[in-house]
């Protein structure tokens, strides 16, 4: 197993050289990142269709554009941002100011995903950056182009001993987990942010987990079905299904299962086309050890649309599953592809139930016009983040962080919550000279009657 002691420790000391804290330094690193990224759009886009099949729009609105914005945004807010806020002191503690430092941590591991290979190793970079981090960015060995284009960038971009990528399989990831780092934030399976947490309690390191897990669609019986349908389709089928915040099955009212039914399928249509698995904009499946598992599902239920797939070109089309239950196979993990299963319901208590006998999820949408409906939800299940009435884009404002809870993550980003993610909050109060109130002290007379008045 090769060894990374020497690279981070090279980021180590390069850190404390304090180059990185420089508020110009930070900018000028985002700013060339950004640089490049428009610079390299069009090898990005080539990289993406190479590894994903993914379409220009795709590519653009969900790898680049979205990271560009992010860049924007950090700029714009970086300088507030930096500055020590100063919060309320205690009454007891009077001639004293108290004041938050954000601080970086230091060296930042960052091990990125295959599913939006681009945007999910350049998001937490953004963070790290604008923190005054030094960074190590593993990339995913699955898409191998878009990784090599990552590579390319960064390695023109920044010293090695700032900023560096490093390849390779999951060997790779094992070996710069033995390290110490000041901070690691990994997005991937649930399975894998086990691993990564217990390496990461070796040195007892700060970590920020972005995981995943079943994240559930509602449409109750007074939602637009047709509105629904649409919103679902393309948040679900988006990148193939392989997004952790795609909805992973949708609970239906049994009122209007029908309707939606046939609604989605239109849907699928007017975005795919009549035949998805021919349509050259649609993307693949990442893998064939991914498209076998996925493949295994289509047994079970009874398929009401699609189903149709190539395994040599690793391409699946949208497919819906009904009469699935949570005993069946698709609803014991995480799908992360173009299936979704329907599961029925009569009141919505037996859907807050399913829920609940399951791990937290990522995400959760809810379609309804009924704010009763909207406030039981959201007062009774915990999850991530979401949207009542849409799908996803709940991810694109900068000013809601995203991350996941329990099993689904642990931490978040985007924003704001991407600076702070890469910064220790260091509390300091500042104590006046010009006078000392003796409270404190063993000998004051009536020093407790006081302490209590102010206390109690």
């Amino acid at each position: 197993m090769e060894n990374y002691h020497n690279l981070v420790g090279k980021q180590q000391r390069f850190f404390h050289m304090g180059k990185t804290k420089d508020i110009n330094y930070r900018i000028n690193a985002l700013q060339r990142l950004g640089a490049s990224i428009k610079k390299n759009e069009d090898k990005l886009k080539e990289a993406l269709k190479a590894d994903l099949n993914k379409s220009e729009l795709e590519a653009y609105m969900t790898e680049i554009g979205v990271v560009l914005e992010e860049i924007r945004f950090t700029l714009k807010h970086l300088r507030s941002w930096v500055k020590p806020q100063r919060v309320k002191t205690p009454l007891m503690l009077i001639g004293s100011s108290s004041y938050i430092y954000p601080e970086p941590y230091g060296v930042a591991l960052i091990i990125a995903p295959w599913n939006y290979p681009f945007q999910l190793s350049i998001a937490p970079l953004i963070g790290a950056i604008a923190a005054g981090n030094c960074a190590v960015l593993k990339p995913s060995e699955l898409t191998p182009r878009t990784s090599a284009v990552l590579e390319q960038m960064i390695t023109k971009l920044f010293p090695e001993e700032y900023i560096t990528v490093v390849q390779g399989g999951v060997e790779t990831s094992q070996a710069l987990l033995q390290e110490k780092f000041d901070t690691i934030f990994f997005t991937g399976s649930v399975p894998v942010g086990k691993i990564v947490m217990k390496a990461a309690a070796e040195h007892l390191t700060p970590i920020t987990l972005e995981l995943g897990g079943k994240s559930p669609c509602i449409v109750h019986e007074d939602a637009n079905i047709k509105l629904a349908a649409k919103r679902i389709a393309w948040g679900k089928f988006l990148n193939a299904g392989q997004t952790c915040v795609a909805p992973d099955y949708v609970y239906l009212h049994h009122n209007i299962k029908d309707a939606f039914i046939k609604e989605l399928k239109i849907a699928i249509r007017k975005l795919y086309g009549d035949q998805p698995i021919d349509n050259p904009n649609y993307t693949h499946i990442v893998s064939q050890k991914h498209f076998d598992r996925l493949s295994a599902f289509l047994d079970e239920g009874e398929l009401v649309i699609g189903g149709a797939s190539d395994r040599s070109q690793l391409v699946m089309e949208p497919t819906v599953l009904t009469k699935i239950s949570w005993k069946d196979t698709i609803m014991q993990d995480e799908i992360f592809g173009p299936i979704l299963p329907v599961l029925e319901y009569k009141d919505l208590s037996e859907v807050i139930e399913g829920i609940h006998n399951h791990p937290k999820p990522l995400a959760l949408y809810l379609f309804t016009e009924s704010a009763t409906v909207k406030k039981k939800v959201l007062k009774n299940v915990s999850f991530g983040g979401g949207c009542i009435n849409d799908t996803i884009y709940h991810l694109v404002s900068p000013y809601l962080p995203f991350g996941g809870v329990g099993s689904s993550g642990i931490g978040s980003y985007h924003g704001k919550g991407s600076f702070d993610a890469f910064s220790h909050k260091k509390s300091i109060l500042r104590q006046t000279t010009r006078f000392d109130i003796p409270l404190r002290y063993p000998n004051v007379k009536n020093g407790l009657k006081i302490i209590k008045y102010f206390l109690g």
